[in-house]
């Protein structure tokens, strides 16, 4: 099932993030310290994860393929996580293996990114969903438990082996970038979104305008705010139910605002983001394998044009990559 809305939100949500990791890994200190490098992580942080995790979360609803199917989902994505872990580290794996960075190499092996947060979602949602089915107040406390965590509790201070686990659910480690608490919250929103959507449609088109109008507002004077967390990759990656509750209601916006124009503009751009959205796992990888390994070499040096340049080169790239490999895929 194609829902145009949900492919420009995911499209635009790939974009950002191969622009937030350029300025993460390439963007000079100058740069990224700037209110323009600032405002460039805000749009790679409510715009990109979130809203990609509230998508995968809206359309997990639709499965009924049954528990065995959302585990072995969840394990190949976990799996894929780790080869992209490997693949976007060798360059950087190579200059540990020969002497020349003295860095551990464990972080980066088994640094916690989307995909594992993805796979682990979908095992989750689908241990829910066998005992639970759609009922709402299930997932309802599910929500609130996990943004209530980071209020209520500390993440345990572990080492050795069990620090690497606890950053896959919950840690202040740096290479724990998407941790079950809190951001199994957006895939719970999206989820509910979707068995809420019958009622939240009379509400939408009767409420619309004024909807958006005030969340418009509630953005104007709490904008500082998300950029200021967005731009602090620590407070980001393991914010609480402040942070949650602004990026909530930008997805709300950012969703008015994506499906207005899905019935209003049709044109080149948009449906070339659309295709990236139906698209979105493969340009995902790609562009990390790319960004990845060149940052070795890189790392924190290119000013604002250099940086521009990448962008288009990433793009490009990443798409022409996953272009091939689909075709590739079909004719096998």
């Amino acid at each position: 099932m194609r829902v145009r809305t949900a492919d420009l939100l995911k499209g635009m949500a790939v974009i950002l993030m191969i622009q937030v990791h350029l300025v993460e890994l390439f963007a000079t200190p100058e740069i990224y310290d700037s209110f323009l490098g600032q405002l460039l992580l805000f749009l790679g942080g409510p715009p990109a994860a979130p809203v990609f995790m509230a998508v995968m979360g809206y359309f997990l609803a639709f499965s009924k393929r049954g528990l065995l199917f959302d585990v072995k989902r969840g394990f190949k994505l976990i799996i894929w996580g780790f080869a992209l872990n490997i693949g976007l580290n060798l360059n950087l794996f190579y200059h540990i293996y020969t002497g020349a960075f003295q860095l551990s190499p464990w972080e980066y092996l088994f640094g916690v990114d989307i995909l594992f947060l993805a796979g682990l979602s979908v095992i989750i949602i689908g241990l829910i969903k066998h005992f639970f089915q759609n009922k709402i107040w299930p997932w309802l406390a599910l929500l609130l438990i996990t943004i209530a965590i980071p209020e209520v509790f500390k993440p345990i201070s572990a080492d050795g082996v069990s620090a690497y686990f606890w950053a896959y659910v919950y840690s202040e480690s740096w290479w724990s970038y998407f941790p079950v608490v809190p951001w199994l919250a957006y895939v719970l929103t999206g989820l509910l979104f979707n068995l809420l959507e019958e009622n939240l449609k009379t509400i939408y088109y009767q409420f619309k305008w004024p909807i958006f109008a005030v969340t418009a507002i509630v953005l104007v004077f709490t904008l500082r705010y998300g950029i200021d967390i967005s731009s602090h990759l620590e407070q980001y990656y393991h914010h609480g139910m402040l942070f949650f509750g602004f990026t909530t209601v930008f997805m709300l916006f950012w969703l008015i605002s994506f499906h207005q124009t899905t019935l209003h503009v049709n044109n080149v751009a948009i449906n070339f983001i659309e295709w990236l959205g139906r698209r979105v796992t493969s340009v995902y990888i790609f562009q990390w394998l790319i960004i990845g390994n060149i940052s070795t070499v890189l790392f924190k040096t290119q000013h604002l044009m250099q940086l521009a340049g990448w962008f288009l080169l990433v793009l490009i790239l990443s798409s022409l990559a996953t272009f091939t490999w689909y075709k590739i895929y079909r004719k096998s």
